[in-house]
Order: structure tokens, then C-alpha cells, then sequence
């Protein structure tokens, strides 16, 4: 039985167009992360890639159908607040999400989780890996390394079905992805020191995103050597 409600609490809804957001030896670095809060909208869309106004700069790495919203739970800005005292205190978007919830982490969330959210239908597919541009946009470099050793890592979902969403939700969880495969589950597949059966319980999640899978893929062959 479940013992967390099957409702999301939507926090923040959050979108962004790139920017530069610093220099990597010497070029300017263009980035959607800077996410901001909404407003002056009762509903967005949701298309199969990108919510109304949020673009991401970099499609090789950022973006597309498995990355199509990112989700981060508001219960670890207090805890990122407290270890790296940011001369601006983190919130809503700080991490780059579109969506600031409540209620639910990676402890919990399953990869094949469904939401729907208005009209739309999502499904989480994967953990999020931290990139350079964490640390650029936030002025810790520690922050990604920490992300992971934390596994306050948030997730991202594919839109299954587009469609008219409100940003002051609610989202309701209507199906649950395999109990084994929670978010945390998936990036500890991918640390070092996992196990083996961990990282093929993983692999075998039919929701999982192709990129994820290879990456454990990867890992294990390396390890196999």
C-alpha cells in the first residue's frame, strides 16, 4: 500500500530562454537553466518537448522527448541552502526545473511513474545528471558532485500526451512505475561500488530513457573488463 499521497503539490512552475550565463575558457556559455517562476497565466501548453516559453540552448545535451520537463522537489532547497550559503538564498527554478513540487522525491518517484497534469499526460524516464552549467549558474562547483552524493538529483519526464496544464496544478500520480525502480535507485545504479543486479534491475525498466540505459550499459561492460 501506498504510504505518500498519490497527489503532487505543484509549487512553482518555471520557464526560461537561453542566456549567457558565464565563460568556459574564454567562450561565452549560452543556457536555459536560469529558470523563473510564472506568472500572469492561469494554463501553459505542454508540447512534446518543451513547455510555452522555455527553450534549452544546447539540443545535443539538454532537451528533447526524455527530457521534456524537469521536475525537483522544493523539500531540498532548505538543505542546499544550509551547506553551500549562497549569497542568494536557492528557490523555486534555482536548479533549472520547470517544475518546483512537493510531497514526492527521488526516494519515492518510480522511473514509469505517470502524471496528469491538466490536459497533459507525462512519465518519468529519468534521474537528471549534473553538467557544468550547475556550477557555473549557481557559483558553487561543488554543487554537481554533491547532487550526486546526495542523490537530490530530480527527474525529468516525457510528455505522452500534450495539452493545456495549470501552473498552480494539481498533478496527480495515475500510475506507478515498478516498485524496485525509484529515481534514487536509478542513480545509484550508476555510482561507483553499485551492484551489478542494480544496474541490470534498472536497465530492464522498459520507461527508462534510452541515454540512461546506456550509461549503465556502458558502466557495466567497463566493469566487466
Amino acid at each position: 500500500m501506498e504510504s505518500h499521497p498519490l497527489i503532487v503539490e505543484l509549487v512553482s512552475v518555471n520557464v526560461s530562454q537561453p542566456e549567457i550565463i558565464g565563460k568556459y575558457r574564454g567562450q561565452p556559455i549560452l543556457s536555459g537553466v536560469k529558470k523563473r517562476p510564472v506568472g500572469g497565466v492561469g494554463t501553459l501548453f505542454l508540447a512534446n518537448d518543451n513547455l510555452t516559453g522555455d527553450r534549452q540552448a544546447d539540443l545535443r545535451v539538454h532537451g528533447g522527448p526524455d527530457k521534456a520537463v524537469y521536475a525537483y522537489p522544493s523539500e531540498h532547497l532548505p538543505p542546499w541552502n544550509a551547506e553551500l550559503t549562497p549569497d542568494t538564498p536557492f528557490g523555486p527554478g534555482t536548479f533549472g526545473e520547470n517544475l518546483t513540487v512537493a510531497g514526492w522525491n527521488e526516494e519515492n518517484a518510480r522511473i514509469g511513474d505517470v502524471w496528469t497534469w491538466g490536459d497533459a499526460i507525462l512519465q518519468i524516464c529519468q534521474p537528471r545528471y549534473p553538467c557544468f552549467k550547475l556550477s557555473m549558474t549557481t557559483g558553487r562547483p561543488v554543487v554537481g558532485k554533491r547532487m550526486l552524493e546526495t542523490l537530490r538529483n530530480g527527474w525529468y519526464l516525457r510528455v505522452l500526451q500534450p495539452g493545456e496544464v495549470p501552473v498552480r496544478g494539481p498533478i496527480t500520480v495515475a500510475e506507478r512505475g515498478p516498485e524496485h525502480a525509484t529515481v534514487a535507485n536509478a542513480v545509484r545504479a550508476l555510482l561507483p561500488r553499485s551492484s551489478r543486479d542494480l544496474i541490470e534491475a534498472i536497465a530492464s525498466v522498459d520507461a527508462l530513457a534510452v541515454n540512461w540505459r546506456d550509461m549503465l550499459l556502458e558502466k557495466q561492460a567497463v566493469e566487466s573488463q
